[in-house]
């Protein structure tokens, strides 16, 4: 089934004048780039030296240049919030490649969103405070506040974006996609990574039902509403990447409007392998051989969230990328 190929958007985005964002994305733009002041300021506050939030025994006190390089990542990390939230409410931002955008927001949705969920449900739950000291309190709540504000700023400045940009490409019902914009290429890779998936996801059905099985024996000493929160949170994650792609891939729910599907395929995806990707990383850090150090099992579940979430991303990419092509 084919449909009416709409008008293309304005390159001007909506909701400006010349090129210039209006008053909702100034103030959008605004609160996005003042939270990631406390962020940044501690963080080069620590590489400076500094042990603000950092109580006596930290692990983060063992090796101090690797903190020091780890800290000066996570800076521009963050600093790529304020880049973003500039260039989409910017006229020349409107002319940026799309995957130059796509993806460092692609990868900031899969960082942030696991974050905006699972820290408000872990407040709600009752955080349990670790056996070993880490960080205090108070920096946990400056920074994930700060995050969740990230989130909703940039991924609300992030959507205006794209309706002005891309809107035509997620117009009409499921029942609209063509069948060629997946392919068999697309669906064999979106069956494939959905089946890889559930090797991972069974690990954390297993920790969520309070099993310690394949846990380090200091995580598993302290089994308790915060991991399984955190597993709840990664297997929400999960459904909704295997949901969404599975969804547009094969046209599943096609009453439904094109960019409910799209949202879950996205975000999902995104939580998956970006957040997989980033606890693979600190697993692979040096450890000091205390009992909290990752499992093979848990590596290997880390790699496979980050592969398959890829791969679920990349189903994402190619099948707008050829609805664009047929809709311009």
């Amino acid at each position: 089934m084919t449909t009416t190929t709409p008008a293309a958007p304005s390159t001007t985005p909506a909701g400006t004048a010349a090129g210039r964002p209006g008053p909702a994305r100034r103030a959008l733009r605004a609160l996005a780039v003042a939270s990631c002041v406390p962020y940044l300021t501690l963080k080069i506050a620590w590489v400076a030296g500094s042990r603000a939030g950092i109580p006596d025994g930290s692990a983060l006190l063992d090796d101090r240049a690797l903190m020091a390089a780890l800290n000066l990542m996570t800076v521009l990390m963050d600093a790529a919030v304020i880049v973003l939230a500039l260039l989409f409410t910017q006229r020349w931002g409107t002319e940026v490649r799309a995957w130059l955008l796509a993806f460092p927001m692609w990868v900031a949705t899969g960082l942030l969103a696991p974050i905006m969920v699972g820290y408000p449900a872990q407040l709600a739950a009752g955080r349990s405070a670790p056996a070993e000291p880490f960080l205090d309190e108070w920096v946990f709540t400056v920074v994930y506040t700060g995050f969740i504000v990230q989130g909703l700023t940039l991924g609300t400045l992030f959507a205006l974006y794209a309706r002005d940009r891309w809107g035509r490409v997620w117009q009409g019902r499921v029942a609209d996609l063509s069948p060629e914009a997946a392919g068999p290429v697309v669906r064999v890779t979106a069956v494939a990574a959905s089946a890889l998936l559930l090797a991972p996801s069974a690990l954390h059905v297993l920790w969520l039902s309070g099993s310690d099985r394949w846990l380090p024996a200091g995580q598993a000493a302290e089994h308790g509403g915060d991991l399984a929160v955190m597993e709840g949170v990664r297997l929400l994650f999960v459904a909704a990447a295997l949901a969404g792609v599975l969804m547009l891939v094969f046209r599943l729910g096609r009453a439904l409007p094109v960019k409910a599907p799209l949202a879950l395929a996205w975000t999902g995806s995104a939580g998956v392998g970006c957040w997989g990707g980033w606890l693979l990383l600190a697993a692979l850090m040096p450890q000091d051989g205390s009992d909290g150090e990752p499992t093979t099992a848990m590596v290997l579940a880390y790699a496979g969230e980050m592969i398959t979430g890829m791969l679920l991303g990349a189903c994402v990419a190619v099948l707008l990328r050829r609805r664009a092509v047929r809709t311009a």
